[in-house]
């Protein structure tokens, strides 16, 4: 497969938030509602933005900097720097090259890729474009449970083959939020996309009169504990959640041997009265303790969101929507940018804060209103 031409940044994008704009504009109205709404009244999507912005970084000076670098390990590799693509679906609806041409960004840039199970690109091709790189980033599929066995059993293989090197199975979204905006916009997926990765039909609903779509027929079919046991025994692959807020589910999943945790409310698309990532992190690594990883997404915009991020407990953090704006503006060129942007932030504010390595990155480089 190959990449459409590049394209050009345009001149007045000094961050990430300034794609947004210009992706409004190249998007049509139903799929940018799409991609860029929310659940109910969005309470969620903007809180997860405002929490980054509330938490204030408490520097230190005159510090030996020499040597410093954005480089952390995770899961026994060395990720370049401390941040991936999260997981987004149907790529193709912001440009044509799609996940194609966020593998290849990722990759130029040193950056993760978590390939939606939904994407719109084949997986092969996908994982071709990072794994041509020496110095890329981790390559992860996140999944959705599906109740057919033989089906799952046969992607699992899929993505093995593939190359991918983790598995992130989504677990806080069995059924769709009320996406108020996505349905004012009429948004309906274009006949020439689709999740290309996963064939077949899904069963329909066998429902006796009176039984509820909700409780007698989507919920039976939706993943739980006995599942991630049987991921687990099906794939080599370490297997990642993603979506696990309570602290009893965490420490539920860690009896279960999963390998991590990524601390998400889903960017505000599912449940739109959940706490912040912001807020869950903190409360997730006291709980976890600090060698179990953690990730965190929603509302990281800035290179301070990324530290800030650290600094609360995470190991890595995931950029969704501002890449997918960035795509849409630009394809591949524009992902790419927007990852340098975030990457030359970050280090300007780790020397500003005088953090040599993001191991040094703690609470106390964190603000604590003080009587």
């Amino acid at each position: 497969m190959s990449l459409s031409a590049l394209q050009q940044i345009p001149a007045d994008v000094a961050n990430l938030a300034d794609f947004e704009a210009h992706a409004r504009a190249c998007m049509s109205e139903q799929a940018f509602a799409y991609l860029n709404g929310g659940a109910a009244d969005e309470q969620v999507l903007r809180a997860n933005r405002a929490a980054w912005d509330a938490i204030k970084l408490w520097p230190r000076v005159l510090r030996d900097l020499s040597g410093g670098h954005t480089r952390i390990t995770l899961l026994g590799r060395e990720w370049p720097q401390p941040v991936a693509l999260a997981p987004i679906a149907y790529q193709r609806l912001a440009h044509p090259d799609g996940e194609l041409a966020s593998a290849y960004a990722a990759a130029a840039q040193g950056a993760g890729l978590i390939l939606s199970a939904q994407a719109s690109m084949p997986m092969q091709g996908v994982a071709q474009a990072m794994l041509s790189e020496a110095d890329r980033g981790p390559l992860w599929f996140q999944l959705y449970w599906r109740d057919d066995r033989d089906f799952m059993r046969e992607l699992l293989q899929r993505i093995e083959a593939a190359g991918f090197e983790a598995l992130v199975l989504t677990v806080d979204a069995p059924v769709h939020g009320a996406r108020d905006r996505e349905r004012r916009a009429g948004f309906k997926l274009p006949d020439d996309i689709r999740a290309v990765n996963l064939g077949g039909l899904k069963k329909p609903l066998d429902l006796a009169p009176g039984q509820s779509a909700m409780f007698d027929g989507l919920m039976p079919r939706a993943a739980k504990w006995a599942e991630i046991d049987w991921l687990r025994q099906h794939s080599r692959l370490p297997l990642l959640l993603k979506g696990v807020a309570h602290p009893e589910d965490a420490r539920e999943a860690q009896r279960r041997g999963v390998a991590g945790l990524i601390v998400s409310n889903h960017g505000g698309r599912t449940l739109d009265a959940l706490p912040t990532t912001a807020e869950l992190l903190p409360m997730l690594r006291a709980t976890m303790g600090e060698d179990f990883p953690l990730l965190v997404d929603g509302g990281i915009r800035r290179g301070t969101d990324v530290l800030k991020a650290i600094a609360l407990g995470a190991n890595a953090v995931l950029l969704g929507r501002p890449y997918v704006h960035a795509l849409a503006t630009a394809g591949a060129l524009g992902v790419a940018h927007a990852l340098r942007l975030l990457r030359d932030e970050l280090e300007i504010a780790m020397a500003l804060c005088g953090c040599k390595q993001l191991s040094e990155a703690g609470p106390h480089l964190l603000w604590q209103t003080r009587l």
